[in-house]
């Protein structure tokens, strides 16, 4: 599940990596986003995502231990989301942040704007409720979503988990940590 910004073509370099793995992939537009219809909006992306999942063990006849529900950033929360109420192998979050409000009282720190935000994808809130091994990637440097949110996320998510510190933008961390990152997914899938 791709983050708030773009759509499935900009994630082009992240399918070659998993591919490059020899992993298979299947990637979603959320509603409103690429050449989806609809408009964006929380209950529409876990919807979209449940979708996502009705089709491949449903229509694709996979069993729930081949999927691995991977998101980055918005797609985290997603992927926590869909983790948390259905059976998956495991769960990869990258540059995930805790909530929606979370981020907002970071950007607009003297504002009241945690209790305006419609969304709140609060996967801090959801992600003690996910049942399966989790891989989590941050890095410190991500100027979108803080390193204290990877973290904290992270620290109240049930075991086994493993978190991987990177270095790099939000949207650039796989790529500058490229063998760190591409490392740690081989051994993630190796030991599902």
């Amino acid at each position: 599940f791709h983050g708030n910004a773009g759509n499935i073509s900009h994630r082009l370099e992240k399918l070659n990596t998993l591919h490059n793995l020899g992993v298979d992939t299947f990637i979603i537009d959320y509603r409103g986003y690429g050449r989806s219809e609809g408009t964006p909006n929380e209950r529409g992306t876990y919807a979209d995502a449940d979708a996502a999942y009705s089709y491949l063990t449903g229509q694709r006849a996979l069993p729930a231990k081949r999927i691995v529900v991977f998101g980055e950033s918005l797609g985290a929360a997603v992927a926590v989301d869909l983790a948390g109420h259905v059976p998956v192998s495991g769960v990869v979050v990258e540059e995930a942040f805790t909530s929606v409000p979370d981020m907002a009282q970071r950007m607009f720190p003297i504002l009241p704007v945690r209790w305006l935000v419609r969304n709140r994808y609060d996967s801090l809130g959801k992600i003690a409720g996910v049942n399966a091994p989790l891989l989590a990637f941050h890095s410190r440097d991500d100027e979108v979503a803080a390193f204290a949110f990877g973290q904290r996320l992270f620290a109240a998510a049930r075991e086994p988990k493993r978190f991987v510190e990177l270095r790099g933008g939000h949207n650039d961390a796989f790529v500058v940590s490229a063998e760190q990152y591409v490392a740690a997914l081989r051994e993630f899938f190796t030991g599902l």
